[in-house]
């Protein structure tokens, strides 16, 4: 039992150290993405300054078409408030929707919350992530998340549900058991001993064809 909480408790070390640094690079690579297409934004001006100056219509049309393409990539979908927030629920939805994901988000989120942004970058990231895989089981006409984060009273709270192509799954001593093996779980584990740490709230409920996840922190 030593040797088994030992190696756990190295894997969860590994597990978030790891979930850190991907989450801050899909973050960094979103706002790189959005710096760069600032930058060129004077050289895009100059371009439509010349077709309109010859009277090229259709080619600042086709233009306008390529840009606009090109800023959905990195078009900033929802602003919550909370930079981090925005930033990690951002990188992920921007994901999702690269996969054929719809989402629909509803978040409002304080600009200074009693609970790091390690830990909710950690939070966010692991329910969008455990979203998207089980999504990406489902054809693509099924797909879903839906995400809501607002005040209540004095605490966050954060609701992220997903389709799913289970069953209701059955809870083992108080928890839903993963379906990855031995060595995957550890995000679930991570937002347990958050939530606990901070004594907040957190419910999962499955039900047939849907996964939800409910959190309650205290701001």
């Amino acid at each position: 039992m030593f040797l088994l909480s030992k190696y756990i408790s190295k894997q969860l070390s590994s597990y978030q150290n790891e979930l850190i640094q991907t989450h801050y690079a899909e973050v960094e690579n979103m706002y790189r993405q959005v710096r760069g297409w600032r930058h060129d934004y004077r050289n895009h001006i100059q371009v439509l300054k010349s077709y309109a100056k010859e009277g090229d219509f259709e080619a600042i049309q086709n233009y306008l078409d390529a840009l606009d393409q090109d800023l959905s990539a990195v078009d900033t979908v929802i602003q919550t408030g909370n930079r981090m927030a925005d930033a990690i629920l951002n990188s992920k939805i921007s994901l999702a929707k690269s996969r054929n994901i719809p989402v629909t988000a509803d978040a409002h989120v304080p600009v200074e919350l009693k609970i790091s942004e390690i830990d909710l970058c950690i939070i966010i990231g692991n329910l969008l992530d455990n979203a998207i895989e089980a999504s990406l089981e489902l054809p693509e006409d099924k797909r879903m998340i839906r995400i809501y984060m607002d005040i209540k009273n004095t605490q966050l709270y954060m609701s992220f549900t997903n389709l799913t192509a289970c069953g209701k799954r059955k809870k083992i001593g108080g928890r839903f058991p993963t379906t990855k093996g031995f060595d995957h779980g550890f995000g679930l584990i991570r937002i347990d001993n958050i939530v606990e740490r901070y004594h907040g709230y957190l419910n999962r409920n499955s039900e047939s064809g849907a996964f939800t996840t409910e959190i309650l922190l205290p701001i």
